[in-house]
């Protein structure tokens, strides 16, 4: 079975909403290569095709196995988040099942004196929220600080931290993470 590179490069970046110059100047390559690989005019080698994608960023594996029939999705309504978590400590994810997705999107519920264990991950990445009612305990690194309605953090995910719930209330946070290898 052959497969169309040019056409299927072409719906990966209309999916992306880019335009061929937009691709180009993401990928670090020239709007004409854009042009010729999706016309047919070229068959780009897999270190040239992989460059192009990373302007998107996708792999190679994710390009050839995409479906294509559906855009990836934008909206997700409340029943559709995926509980991660348990009855203490709510943990609902945005996108779970998202394809190459980079970014996780959580809507936490802590219950009052719910408490992780300290959490050493070891991949690499950054992770924020912001807290949006009660009062969480945050230890991250060695440092402590109390967090309420408003208040906010923002850490590298590889340093150890830790969770409590130090109210009376459930606390809720709207947290946000990125991890890497």
């Amino acid at each position: 079975m052959s497969v169309d590179v040019g056409a299927r490069l072409r719906s990966v970046r209309i999916a992306y909403g880019l335009s061929q110059r937009a691709l180009a100047r993401r990928a670090g390559v020239t709007n004409g290569l854009i042009s010729l690989i999706e016309q047919n005019r070229v068959s780009p080698s897999i270190s040239s095709l992989e460059k192009v994608l990373s302007g998107v960023p996708m792999t190679i594996a994710e390009f050839f196995t995409l479906d294509l029939g559906e855009a990836p999705r934008a909206f997700y309504s409340a029943d559709e988040l995926v509980e991660i978590g348990n009855e203490e400590i709510s943990r609902r994810l945005v996108a779970a099942q998202r394809a190459g997705r980079q970014l996780s999107i959580l809507h936490e519920r802590y219950a009052p004196g719910a408490v992780t264990a300290e959490e050493v991950p070891q991949k690499r990445g950054e992770q924020g929220g912001i807290v949006i009612r009660g009062r969480i305990e945050l230890t991250v690194g060695g440092n402590t600080r109390v967090l309420g309605p408003g208040d906010a953090y923002y850490f590298a995910s590889h340093l150890p931290h830790r969770f409590r719930n130090v109210g009376r209330e459930v606390c809720e946070i709207i947290s946000a993470s990125t991890s890497s290898t």
